[in-house]
């Protein structure tokens, strides 16, 4: 008896650590096909638990006690089922149809009912082990401690190493072998039909799992293609982001969860504007910051300056720093700047380092996603500006990517009003970038002295005997002229974005994106 009981809770901690990696992974495929982290780590994670709270109820219609043991092992043949399945079937829906998001909450739906009903059905079946206190103690023990070994296996092993392709059949592993050792183990207690009946799906399902294995890179590469209209030569899903390049025409793209970040076709239109204005504003720069900017391209146009002493770059995603160095296509683009001496890469977060630093630096160069989330708008914060200011020396300057002046004005000038705040003076920046349209940055002064206008220096700017590709003296006129803003919202007032009121995500993701 004490066997059996053991068994069950064995099994609950398992279930335990399925359940709740397989909301961690229906997060991070709604992330990535729907955007906006936050809001779906929410609405996943609620919808699950209010499924599984669905489920528990739903488990009060199997009254017959003699039965609950078959009852449990057909859930965990189901949970098995689907859950490995996950990824294939959301890429598989993403190659045929626009409802993605449909999928992934349906499934977030149906797994959250079969995990609801298990302990309830092993608390009924370890009821006659254990007194009622004990019983309902022990079994919600094992199941919470399964839940922790459950988020450690996916932070530290199952996204980073085995991918959102593989992970979702660890998951259907997991319910499969606790559906299989109830039935080795408890087999006596079960009648002779009913073991008929679990024998022939445990094969079934064995082979349906061993099907998802061996087809599940060519059903995931099948689905990424299908919502890219080039050709995908590489494919990673890191710890951090999904990472995708295309090819057309004998040029590249890549693509970050979905976005693109740059082109070999135009990459200069957007980083010879991004690096030279504050360098040559700056005059005689011997140290520079990059936060972000893991393809290397900033890096490389960083190293046309023969004076620069020092560059340190800091980008979260070691998977990223990595393909800028070892990519062939990657490679060509950045001219191998990440491996040329004096270059310092550091993989950690832009924020949390800054704030452990006590060094200064005469430049620093923002190169960051759009801040189309609350976890990157942290990124664009006061609090995070007035830590890159206290990290200038005097005279220093930063300049960030902003994302489109006209196609998301206020996110624009919110993210310039915010530098203001922090104590920079400032000047938007421009430029027509082929792939991406109209884009811009903000260039912001440490010390700018009083009554000079940035707009005219900038405009006085030559590039000398630097070798540009497309950058020109009369360039910097161009980049630094604005008309009048003629998008909606731009006349509306602009709020500082702060940490613990952030408002630029929803700028941005109100913006007048349609019209891109």
């Amino acid at each position: 008896m004490k066997l059996r009981s053991n068994i069950l809770k064995l099994a609950l901690f398992a279930t335990g650590l399925a359940g709740i990696v397989a909301e961690y992974v229906l997060s991070t495929l709604a992330t990535y096909f729907l955007g906006d982290s936050v809001f779906q780590w929410t609405m996943i994670v609620s919808i699950m638990l209010f499924s599984m709270g669905l489920g528990s109820r739903i488990s009060r219609i199997f009254k017959d006690e003699a039965q609950l043991l078959k009852t449990f092992i057909l859930i965990e043949f189901a949970l098995s089922l689907l859950s490995s399945n996950v990824s294939l079937i959301t890429y598989t829906v993403s190659a045929y149809s626009v409802y993605t998001g449909f999928a992934i909450y349906s499934m977030s739906i149906l797994i959250g009912l079969l995990i609801g009903m298990e302990i309830p059905l092993v608390i009924r079946l370890n009821d006659a082990f254990e007194e009622l206190r004990v019983n309902i103690a022990s079994v919600m023990e094992k199941d919470y401690y399964g839940s922790l070994v459950g988020g450690v296996f996916y932070a530290f092993f199952g996204l980073p190493l085995l991918g959102l392709t593989y992970t979702p059949f660890v998951l259907g592993g997991i319910n499969f072998i606790v559906a299989l050792a109830m039935l080795f183990m408890l087999w006596p207690y079960i009648n002779a039909q009913s073991r008929k009946l679990l024998a022939w799906l445990a094969v079934l399902v064995s082979i349906v799992l061993i099907a998802g294995v061996l087809g599940a890179d060519f059903v995931v590469r099948f689905g990424e293609q299908k919502r890219y209209a080039d050709k995908v030569i590489y494919s990673e899903q890191s710890r951090y982001q999904r990472i995708v390049i295309t090819q057309s025409k004998g040029e590249y793209y890549l693509f970050i969860n979905g976005n693109e970040q740059l082109s070999t076709i135009d990459d200069v239109m957007y980083h010879e504007p991004l690096v030279h204005p504050p360098m040559l504003l700056h005059g005689s720069p011997q140290s520079v910051l990059v936060l972000g900017g893991g393809d290397g391209c900033a890096v490389r146009e960083l190293l046309k300056y023969p004076d620069l002493q020092e560059i340190t770059m800091v980008d979260l995603d070691p998977a990223m720093t990595r393909l800028a160095r070892e990519h062939p296509v990657m490679q060509e683009l950045n001219q191998g700047a990440l491996d040329v001496a004096g270059v310092e890469i550091i993989n950690q977060d832009a924020y949390t380092w800054l704030s452990s630093q006590t060094a200064r630096f005469d430049v620093i160069i923002i190169d960051l996603p759009d801040p189309k989330t609350i976890e990157l708008g942290r990124l664009y914060s006061y609090e995070f500006y007035k830590l890159c200011f206290s990290r200038l020396r005097e005279s220093g300057i930063i300049i960030t990517q902003a994302g489109s002046p006209y196609y998301a004005p206020r996110a624009f000038y919110c993210i310039e009003k915010t530098m203001q705040a922090a104590g920079f003076s400032t000047l938007p920046l421009h430029n027509q970038v082929l792939t991406l349209g109209e884009w811009g940055w903000v260039m912001g002064a440490r010390d700018w002295p009083q009554g000079q206008d940035m707009r005219k220096a900038v405009c006085a700017l030559s590039t000398g005997d630097l070798p540009m590709r497309w950058l020109t003296d009369d360039a910097f006129t161009l980049i630094a002229s604005f008309g009048k803003p003629i998008m909606r919202g731009t006349e509306q007032t602009i709020a500082v974005n702060r940490i613990h009121d952030p408002v630029l995500d929803k700028y941005y993701r109100k913006a007048d994106w349609d019209l891109y």
